[in-house]
C-alpha cells in the first residue's frame, strides 16, 4: 500500500458519517423465550426506532415488530426493559409483551400465531406524558407481567408516582385503569426490580426518594405475597449510604444483593428474614454499576447454584461465582466490556460484549463446555480492522495527586502519515452521566476522526463510575470544578508529552458532558473549541422545581449542594453566567422534544453570547429527545463537529460540508 504524506486533519477516510451512523446503537435487553434468543436492536435508519428481534434454534434471525412499532420505555425518561416473554409450549408458541414508544402502552402479541397483531393490555392516560411501563416480568400462572409504572399526576414534569404493578395479560386493562393492581404504595418516589421468590411466597424490590439518586442510597424492600397483592412490606437492608443496584432470588430462597457497603459493588448473600449479608467475593471491583435504566443485569445465579456475574475495575469482564467457596473464574474469550444485560437459563448465559476493536454482540457461553461464542452480532465488522485505532489506556495525575482515567485514541489510516514533525489534533471526549464512563468499545464516531488524522482522548474523571464508591463521590458538591480540572490535566499532560499540538486541542461532550465542555469553554483558555450537544448550562433552571424531569430534579443536591444553601453556587459555575468569558468558536447541538436538558437551556445561553463576536452554530434537531437516534441527524451532526475543526484546527477536510459559523 503506498503511504501518502498529509497534513493531519486532511487524510481521506473510507469510513464516512454515513457509515458511522449506520452503525450507532446496539443490541440490548437480550433475553430467553424458550430455546430461542430475543433482544431489541436499533434501527437508525427507521426514524432512529428499536425492533424486536429473535433467533431461531437454526440460527437464523428475523425482526418480529416491523415500523411503526418501536420497543422503548420512557419510565424515568432513560428507560429500562421495556419487553418480556414467554415460551406456551407447541402450537401456541411465544407471547411477549412489550412498551410501545409512541404512546407508552403496553402491548401483548403473538408472534406465532397466523394473523395475530399486538393488542393493547394497558389504557391511554391523557395527562403529562401518559402511563409509562418498564422491567417486566410475565408470571403466566397468575396471568398477569409485573413491571414499574410511572404515572403523572399533574402537569409539571415532576407530579409523577411510581409503584410496582400488576397488569392482566388478559387485555382487561386496556379500557379500564381499575384492572392493574399496584401492589406496593407510593411512599417511595422510585422503585424497581419486583421480584417473586421460588417458592413464590415473598417478593422483593428496590426503591429509593429524593434527594438521592440510586447510586447514593438504595432500601431493599420485602413483603409477603397475598391474593391481594403485597402485605406487610418492611425494609431488608440499604439506607441513604448504601448503594444496592440489583437484587435477584437465589434457587434456595435467600437473596443475591449487589451492595456497596464495602465501598465496591459486591454481591452479597442476604438473609430474607433478618437481612443478615455475607459478602461472596470481597474484591475492590464493581459487580455491578448505576441504574441509569431500571432492570439491568450485572450477575444472574444459575441453577447449580453458581453465579454468572459482570466484575471488574474501570471494565467489565464476565465471570462465573462459586458462592461457597468465593471462586471467581473468568469467562475467556476476546471480549474486554461486557454491558449490564445477563440473563440465564439452565446451563446458557447470554450477555452483550466488545472489545475496542470489534462491536457489540450478542455472547452465549454454556457453562458445561465452558466455551463462549458469539450468535449475533451487531455488524460493525464492515470496517477493514486495518482502520481501527490502537487505543491506550492511561491513568494521569491530576491537582492533588489524584488519578485520573483515560482511554487515549491515536490519530491512524493506514494510507496516510503527517509531515515529519507535525504534532497532531487532539479532542477530549466527555462522557455523560456524569455518575457513569467511558468504556473501553468499538466506536465508529472515534474512528471516524481519527481516521482523518484526529487524535481522541476520552476521560474518566473524578465522578467516574467503575473504579469505587470513593472515586465517584469525588464529584460530591464539585460538579464543574473536578470534572473540568481533570480533563484540563489531561489535555495538558498530552501536551507536555509530545502527543497533542497546544494550539490545536478540542472538546466536546452530550449532556452532563455538555456541561462539562461549556464549563472548561467559560474557565479557560486550554482548549481552542468545543462541540456542546444536548447540555446543561443554567443550574439554576435545571434544579429542583425547574426544566429538568423528576429523575434529576433533585441530581444536583449532592453534584453542587444543596441550592437553599448555596444558591450562589448555582449561579458561579453556570456557564450561562458567564458567558462572557468564552472565546473559542463552539458548536451546540440540540434535540427540539429533549425533556432532559430542554432547548431553554441553549437558548439562554446563546442569548448571552449574542453580540459578543464568538463564531459558534446552533443546529436543532425535530423529533429528536436526549440523544440523538435518526442516521441522517447523527450524520449531520458528525459533518458539522469535523467542519468546526477543521476552521479552528486549519485543515481542509475532503468531501464535508463547510459549517456556517455564525458571529
Amino acid at each position: 500500500m503506498t503511504v501518502n504524506t498529509a497534513p493531519y486533519g486532511t487524510w481521506e477516510s473510507p469510513i464516512d458519517a454515513a457509515t458511522a451512523a449506520s452503525r450507532d446503537g446496539r443490541p440490548d435487553f437480550a433475553r430467553i423465550v424458550g430455546d430461542e434468543l430475543w433482544w431489541t436492536a436499533p434501527r437508525p435508519a427507521e426514524r432512529g426506532r428499536r425492533t424486536l428481534m429473535r433467533r431461531r434454534p437454526d440460527g437464523t434471525e428475523e425482526s418480529v415488530l416491523h415500523p411503526p412499532w418501536n420497543v422503548r420505555s420512557r419510565v424515568i425518561e432513560y428507560g429500562g426493559l421495556p419487553w418480556a416473554g414467554t415460551d406456551r409450549g407447541p402450537g401456541r408458541g411465544a407471547l411477549v409483551v412489550f412498551a410501545h414508544f409512541a404512546d407508552q402502552r403496553l402491548f401483548a402479541y403473538e408472534p406465532d400465531v397466523p394473523g395475530s397483531q399486538p393488542r393493547p393490555l394497558t389504557p391511554i392516560s391523557s395527562l403529562g406524558g401518559g402511563l409509562r411501563w418498564a422491567d417486566l416480568r410475565i408470571h403466566a400462572d397468575r396471568g398477569e407481567v409485573w413491571c414499574v409504572l410511572e404515572e403523572f399526576t399533574g402537569q409539571r414534569p415532576t407530579d409523577l408516582r411510581r409503584v410496582v404493578a400488576a397488569v392482566p395479560l388478559d387485555g382487561s386493562a386496556a379500557e379500564d385503569r381499575t384492572r392493574v393492581r399496584e401492589l406496593t404504595d407510593d411512599s417511595h418516589r422510585f422503585v424497581t426490580a419486583p421480584r417473586l421468590s421460588p417458592d413464590g411466597t415473598r417478593a422483593v424490590w428496590i426503591a429509593w426518594d429524593h434527594p438521592r439518586m440510586p447510586w447514593d442510597g438504595t432500601q431493599v424492600l420485602i413483603a409477603d405475597v397475598t391474593d391481594d397483592g403485597f402485605s406487610g412490606a418492611r425494609t431488608l437492608i440499604g439506607g441513604p449510604d448504601e448503594s444496592i443496584a440489583q437484587i435477584e432470588w437465589a434457587r434456595d430462597n435467600t437473596l443475591l444483593a449487589a451492595t456497596d457497603r464495602t465501598g465496591w459493588w459486591n454481591i452479597h448473600r442476604v438473609d430474607p428474614a433478618t437481612g443478615a449479608a455475607v459478602n461472596l467475593c470481597p474484591r475492590q471491583e464493581e459487580f455491578a454499576g448505576p441504574l441509569w435504566r431500571l432492570g439491568l443485569s450485572w450477575f444472574a445465579p444459575l441453577d447449580n447454584g453458581l453465579i454468572a456475574a459482570l466484575h471488574g475495575r474501570g471494565a467489565q469482564r464476565l465471570g462465573i461465582l462459586d458462592p461457597a467457596t468465593g471462586e471467581l473464574t473468568d469467562v475467556p474469550g476476546k471480549w474486554t466490556e461486557w454491558d449490564a444485560m445477563v440473563t440465564v437459563t439452565g446451563t446458557r448465559v447470554i450477555g452483550i460484549a466488545a472489545t475496542a476493536t470489534t462491536g457489540h454482540e450478542i455472547v452465549e457461553l454454556d457453562i458445561r463446555t465452558g466455551r463462549p461464542r458469539a450468535v449475533a452480532a451487531h455488524h460493525s465488522d464492515a470496517v477493514d480492522p486495518d482502520e481501527l485505532p490502537a487505543p491506550v489506556e492511561r491513568t494521569f495525575t491530576g491537582p492533588d495527586g489524584r488519578e485520573i482515567h483515560a482511554h487515549l485514541y491515536p490519530p491512524h489510516n493506514p494510507a496516510f502519515t503527517a509531515p515529519e514533525g507535525e504534532l497532531p489534533p487532539y479532542v477530549l471526549w466527555v462522557h455523560g452521566g456524569p455518575t457513569s464512563r467511558a468504556p473501553l468499545v468499538l466506536d465508529l464516531e472515534i474512528t471516524y476522526f481519527t481516521s482523518r488524522g484526529i487524535g481522541i482522548a476520552e476521560v474518566n474523571y473524578g465522578g467516574s463510575t467503575g473504579y469505587g464508591r470513593a472515586y465517584r463521590n469525588r464529584l460530591r458538591e464539585q460538579w464543574g470544578v473536578v470534572d473540568v480540572q481533570d480533563c484540563v490535566a489531561v489535555a495538558e499532560a498530552l501536551v507536555a508529552e509530545g502527543v497533542a499540538d497546544p494550539a490545536r486541542l478540542g472538546i466536546r461532550g452530550g449532556s452532563a458532558g455538555g456541561w462539562t465542555t461549556a464549563a472548561a469553554l467559560v474557565s479557560c483558555s486550554t482548549f481552542a473549541c468545543g462541540a456542546i450537544s444536548f447540555p446543561v448550562l443554567d443550574l439554576t433552571g435545571w434544579s429542583a422545581g425547574g426544566e429538568t424531569h423528576d429523575f434529576e430534579s433533585q441530581y444536583l443536591e449532592t453534584l453542587v449542594g444543596p441550592m437553599a444553601k448555596v444558591p450562589e453556587r448555582y449561579r458561579d459555575r453556570s456557564p450561562v453566567t458567564h458567558a462572557d468569558r468564552i472565546r473559542a468558536p463552539f458548536l451546540l447541538l440540540q434535540g427540539l422534544d429533549d425533556v432532559i436538558c430542554p432547548p431553554a437551556q441553549c437558548e439562554r445561553f446563546l442569548a448571552a453570547i449574542a453580540g459578543r463576536g464568538i463564531p459558534h452554530a446552533y443546529l436543532t434537531f425535530d423529533g429528536e429527545g436526549h440523544g440523538f437516534r435518526r442516521q441522517e441527524n447523527i450524520v449531520r451532526c458528525l459533518e458539522a463537529e469535523l467542519s468546526l475543526y477543521a476552521q479552528v484546527f486549519g485543515f481542509i477536510p475532503p468531501s464535508v460540508p463547510t459549517l456556517e459559523l455564525t458571529i
